[in-house]
């Protein structure tokens, strides 16, 4: 299988992850959600909470396709310079889009979802281009393992041994509010914080071993190796919930090793349907959306101020289509449901343009 065919699934695949992310973000209203498109709580496991995870499985794919053409050109200090740009550019326009649209520097959080993807990119990024490609895998478990030591066996300094059924007797916890400035999520932790990263870490090495499967192994057998990659992480996550429950908050290790494990196993199925059996209808709104992630994520962000608040419009559009619709008799989740679809359509419409134009835009 080639990169270029490869490379389709993929944007099919993290096209799908984009529109699930902003349909579960961008509900008519929060209290009327259909409980599969809410994250758990705490432990456990929704639909929901496989969206980050599978973007970021995605993205460790696509820095092994990306950058293995370009080290034979570059040397590796001119490489990490180009990395490490992109990764800043990546976080400042997370930290833009929490700013936007009222600018209050005072209040930022320094934590959130594009910020941990450039950390994530940064760090396999330059994971690739300094050690060598078996490694990856064995990194991946290694940061795992000694994650979870530090999660379940270590004492929490003013707690003791740590408590993983609430969010408040955890190291993630501690280190969060003894370390992490700005503005945390949930006032004393952040899900995007600093010692669950060791996590996400993880969920991009994981694809950046899965890319190594494909890259090795012929179409017919590729397939194959990677369907039984995904099962056995997933098996291992299944395993691993026992003494480090399924947790998104946390980026808990059994949560990265399901996560990916079904991530594998979707991209194999991509590859099936689109490549092997050529199966290309139906694809033009997710490719438009997984060629432009970046784009798509940021503008479904920035619109917030325009569809969810009174701070451009005299009126909040969103409250205006649920009391309109909710008042004819419609079910109130349904109402919610279809409005998250109809805001997703809308960041569609510039995501098809730049995608019907073949323009690209990377950070």
């Amino acid at each position: 299988m080639d990169a270029k065919k490869r490379l389709q699934s993929l944007d099919v695949l993290r096209g799908l992850t984009i529109i699930l992310m902003i349909i579960v973000n961008s509900p008519g209203s929060w209290s009327h959600v259909y409980p599969p498109l809410l994250h758990a709580d705490w432990n456990g496991l929704t639909p929901t909470d496989l969206v980050f995870p599978s973007f970021l499985f995605i993205l460790g794919i696509s820095t092994v396709l990306s950058l293995e053409k370009r080290i034979i050109v570059d040397s590796k200090q001119k490489l990490f310079k180009k990395i490490f740009g992109r990764a800043i550019k990546i976080y400042l326009v997370g930290l833009l889009l929490w700013v936007w649209p009222e600018f209050d520097f005072s209040n930022i959080r320094y934590a959130g979802v594009l910020q941990r993807i450039s950390v994530v990119y940064l760090i396999c990024a330059t994971i690739f281009i300094f050690t060598k490609k078996s490694n990856q895998l064995f990194l991946g478990v290694l940061l795992l393992t000694i994650y979870t030591v530090i999660m379940v066996f270590i004492p929490v300094p003013e707690i003791g041994k740590p408590d993983l059924s609430e969010p408040m007797m955890n190291w993630a916890n501690y280190i969060d509010s003894q370390l992490l400035p700005g503005i945390l999520w949930q006032k004393t932790w952040d899900p995007e914080g600093i010692l669950s990263t060791m996590g996400a870490i993880a969920s991009g090495l994981f694809g950046m071993s899965a890319a190594g499967i494909l890259k090795e192994y012929k179409e017919s057998k590729s397939l194959d190796q990677l369907m039984i990659y995904g099962f056995i992480l997933g098996f291992s996550g299944f395993m691993v919930h026992y003494i480090f429950p399924f947790n998104k908050s946390l980026w808990s290790s059994s949560f990265t090793l399901i996560t990916a494990g079904i991530s594998a196993m979707l991209l194999g199925t991509c590859i099936y349907y689109i490549d092997q059996k050529k199966i290309k209808k139906g694809l033009k709104i997710p490719l438009a959306f997984g060629v432009n992630p970046i784009v798509a994520y940021a503008l479904s962000s920035i619109l917030v101020s325009f569809f969810y608040s009174d701070f451009f419009l005299p009126i909040a559009i969103n409250d205006m289509f649920m009391n309109t619709f909710i008042n004819l008799g419609f079910p109130a989740k349904f109402v919610s449901l279809i409005y998250a679809l109809l805001y997703g359509f809308i960041i569609y419409i510039p995501t098809y343009l730049l995608f019907k134009n073949k323009l690209y835009i990377k950070l």
